[in-house]
C-alpha cells in the first residue's frame, strides 16, 4: 500500500484500507507458521497530513483471526486492532554510531524515513498488526487448562485425578531421608 508524497498536504489525506494478508509478508508468515489463522482482510483507515518538515500517518487497522488458547488447546476467534501514529521524514534511514548514546524522545520512537515521491506502509502496517497478536494466547482470563494427568478441559468440567497426585520429575526423591 503506498501514498504518493505529491499528494499529501496540510489537509489530512484519508485512504480506507482492505488488503488481504498475503498482500504483507510477515502476517503471511505469522499464518504459514501457525501462530494464527487471519480470518479475512486488514481493513481500516489512514490519514496523512503534512505537519513542518515532516509527514504524519494516523490510523487504525483491524483483522479477524482465529487462535489456539495456550491453555485448553480450543480455538476462539477475536479481532485484532491496532490504533498508530508514524511521523516520516525524508532521507535515508538514520545510521547512528552504535558507540555513541543517544537520547530518544517519544516522537523518535514512532519515526520513519522515507526516500523518492511515495511512502510504502504495508510493512508499517504489518508491524502493528503483528504487535497485537498474543504471545500466549488465552481464550479468557480465567481458563482452566487442562488437567496434567488425564488431559480433560477443565473448564468443561472436573476431573476424576486427585489433587493431591503430582508428577514432578524430583517426586521420586520425597520419600529420601538422609541419615548422619
Amino acid at each position: 500500500m503506498k501514498i504518493s508524497v505529491d499528494h499529501i498536504q496540510e489537509k489530512a489525506l484519508t485512504i480506507e484500507v482492505d488488503e488481504p494478508v498475503d498482500t504483507f509478508p510477515v502476517l503471511s508468515g505469522m499464518q504459514a507458521d501457525g501462530t494464527c489463522i487471519f480470518n479475512g482482510p486488514v481493513r481500516g483507515q489512514i490519514s496523512a497530513v503534512r505537519e513542518y518538515d515532516h509527514l504524519r500517518v494516523a490510523g487504525n487497522v483491524t483483522v479477524p483471526a482465529t487462535f489456539t488458547c495456550s491453555r485448553c488447546l480450543a480455538s476462539y476467534g477475536t479481532e485484532i486492532g491496532s490504533n498508530f501514529t508514524i511521523f516520516f521524514r525524508k532521507g535515508p534511514a538514520s545510521q547512528e554510531n552504535d558507540e555513541e548514546e543517544t537520547e530518544l524522545n517519544d516522537q523518535d520512537l514512532v519515526s520513519a524515513t522515507y526516500s523518492g515521491d511515495e511512502i510504502d506502509l504495508t510493512h508499517e502496517i504489518e508491524e502493528q498488526v503483528a504487535m497485537e497478536v498474543p504471545f500466549k494466547p488465552l481464550c479468557s482470563e480465567t481458563c482452566k487448562g487442562l488437567c496434567p494427568t488425564c488431559g480433560i478441559d477443565l473448564n468443561q468440567g472436573d476431573c476424576s485425578c486427585g489433587s493431591d497426585e503430582v508428577n514432578f520429575k524430583f517426586s521420586a526423591l520425597k520419600d529420601f531421608k538422609v541419615s548422619r
